[in-house]
């Protein structure tokens, strides 16, 4: 028995994906699959065979397609929305495959499903050929890095069996396996009779290539092919667990390592050597890609969670500006200039879209212009990191490579990508270290630098308090000034619109320019309707504590519009301006400013008077 387990253990592990266009029969290909396998329990066969009674569509013979379609919305319809997966093995190898959705609308769905498969089984149906899905998945897979793709060739039975449909569909492919850059075999099978499926079919004598099963137990492996790579540990927690022990614990993401080995830890720089390889009951001689260890190592340097220690001989870039292909998964826009958070590896730091070089249309490959990506959009852009991180292009390793986007405020995976190279510019330019700093210009005179940040509805009456707020404080001789939203777009900001996009980028403009007069020493008074909360949260983030004021100037949309400063309003509701906020464009108020302002109430002079009482108790003035 135990020569037996020790066997099982030592098969390699293969993650496929299925996908296709709908109704494919992707789900009842694996379903067909796992039957001849053995894979299914007595009870589960029990289970098929009630449910193939009350839900299926064959009759009286089982509905494989059933064992997939776990979700109850995907029975009614009688098609896959979610990503089920499923777990099986034979005596060669053990699989996890992943049957993805067909619905162009759940692409981001198969995005998940690729992102971590070895190879790919895309479905066409025989009736049809090669459709627009069938190329959308094809560019999908090749870009996310799935190297080896089998071409399934579904519903032979619909056509008879005949090699001259097979023939055609495979023409079509080798075209569309061209410019996805992988390898790939086409294999005809029904799924519903199990042509080809784990054994070779006498009803298509014409076919001497490989069954699905003997194409999924000889596929190379990536875990197997990453051993080769240079030794990567992106540093997933820092094991402490008493003062006599400290290792650094992780998947191992490429090559291999031994104890003696020297390395390196980047983004740092620092070097040392493995003193150790520990797992939970014993210690190894060594580890390879795939494989959870701690290791510790021989001098006490710092390592933090998110660096990758690597071989000394072969360390990974590092860089904090790149050039990468985004899938964006999101209900809302991917807009260029709007920070969010991105994650590579173990990594986290902070990430804005500079503007999108392209989105490709997957049926044609062509580049089309574009400055927003929508939801399941490809896209190529630049992106700007917080901070220098350590990373291998996509192409040399998927996991120190690939990234997923997350929203600053609900937390929520947002896109996914990969990073192709670093941007020339994140190697050449350097930030400078000046010997006079904000503190400096600020004690001579006499205030700290301070950014007094006023959002509202347009008339809510921001420009008028932010000049009674520097007459005031200039009367006490303070070093002020104003950035309005109506004169910087005379300048700095005259390219810009008012769709979404140019709003996010407006803002973000208008928050460096604020970042760098606070450190002149100024306080800055901003005037600006930054109608979008993470935006706002974005301009904070480039401030230190108490050195950022959100004021809230408050006011019904009632009133704002009945004053109507500029008749902006009035063209607003008669269709003459589109995109103006609180009318066709939402204002997301405040929900923690630091300071809020009811000008219902209270006199633009009164307001200004209460900002000064609040900078002067923060010690903003004295």
């Amino acid at each position: 028995m135990d020569a037996f387990l020790e066997q099982r253990e030592q098969r390699g592990l293969l993650r496929f994906i299925t996908c296709g266009s709908v109704d494919d029969g992707k789900s009842t290909l694996i379903g067909r699959l796992l039957y001849e396998c053995g894979a299914l329990y007595d009870d589960q066969l029990d289970a098929l065979e009630a449910d193939s009674k009350r839900h299926g569509t064959q009759g009286d013979e089982l509905d494989f397609a059933l064992l997939m379609d776990g979700l109850s919305a995907e029975r009614e319809q009688g098609i896959t929305i979610d990503v089920a997966y499923r777990f099986f093995s034979t005596d060669r190898r053990s699989f996890i495959v992943a049957d993805t959705p067909g619905h162009e609308q759940y692409t981001r769905n198969m995005v998940t499903g690729a992102s971590t498969a070895d190879c790919a089984l895309i479905l066409i149906d025989a009736t049809k050929g090669v459709v627009t899905q069938t190329r959308r998945h094809a560019f999908i897979v090749g870009a996310l890095g799935v190297r080896h793709v089998a071409a399934v060739i579904t519903k032979m039975d619909l056509v008879d069996g005949t090699e001259e449909a097979f023939r055609r569909i495979e023409a079509d492919v080798r075209e569309v396996a061209a410019g996805g850059g992988f390898d790939h075999v086409c294999i005809p099978v029904s799924g519903l009779r199990g042509d080809n499926v784990t054994q070779r079919s006498e009803r298509l004598p014409w076919y001497d290539g490989p069954t699905i099963l003997s194409y999924l137990e000889s596929v190379e492996i990536d875990e197997e092919r990453m051993q080769a790579k240079p030794f990567r540990l992106p540093v997933q927690w820092v094991n402490r667990p008493d003062a006599a022990f400290r290792g650094f614990s992780g998947m191992i993401a490429g090559g291999v390592v031994r104890p003696g080995d020297p390395v390196r830890i980047a983004p740092t720089g620092r070097t040392s050597t493995v003193e150790r390889i520990v797992t939970y009951d014993r210690d190894l001689d060594v580890a390879v890609a795939g494989q959870a260890v701690t290791l510790t190592l021989a001098d006490e340097i710092d390592v933090s969670r998110g660096d990758v220690i690597a071989g000394s001989d072969s360390p990974p870039e590092v860089a904090d500006q790149f050039e990468a292909t985004i899938v964006w998964m999101a209900d809302d826009p991917m807009l260029r200039g709007r920070g969010y958070l991105i994650r590579v590896g173990t990594r986290t730091v902070g990430m804005t879209i500079a503007p999108l070089k392209y989105k490709v249309n997957p049926e044609t490959l062509e580049h089309v212009a574009a400055t927003r990506l929508e939801l399941n959009e490809i896209g190529v852009c630049a992106i700007e990191l917080s901070e220098r991180i350590a990373f291998d292009p996509y192409v040399e390793n998927r996991d120190t490579g690939g990234f997923v986007v997350i929203d600053r405020i609900t937390r929520q995976t947002v896109g996914a990508g990969l990073l192709r190279f670093a941007l020339r510019r994140s190697h050449n330019v350097h930030w400078q270290s000046l010997d006079v700093d904000r503190t400096a210009r600020a004690s001579i005179k006499g205030q700290r630098p301070c950014v007094v940040w006023l959002t509202g509805l347009s008339g809510a009456g921001k420009s008028t308090i932010a000049n009674l707020l520097e007459r005031a404080l200039h009367a006490r001789g303070s070093h002020t000034y104003v950035l309005d939203g109506d004169n910087v777009r005379h300048g700095l900001n005259k390219d810009l619109g008012f769709t979404d996009a140019d709003r996010v980028e407006n803002i973000r403009r208008v928050a460096e320019v604020a970042k760098l007069m606070s450190d002149a020493g100024l306080i800055v008074i901003v005037a600006f309707i930054s109608p979008f909360a993470q935006e706002r949260r974005m301009a904070r983030s480039l401030f230190g504590e108490g050195a950022f004021v959100e004021v809230f100037v408050d006011a019904p949309l009632e009133l704002a519009e009945e004053r109507d400063p500029k008749g902006l309003y009035r063209k607003a509701r008669s269709g003459e301006l589109a995109n103006f906020t609180g009318i066709d464009s939402p204002y997301e108020r405040p929900e923690a400013a630091e300071v809020t302002i009811d000008t219902a109430t209270l006199s633009a002079e009164e307001a200004a008077d209460l900002l000064v009482s609040f900078l002067a108790r923060s010690e903003v003035i004295s």
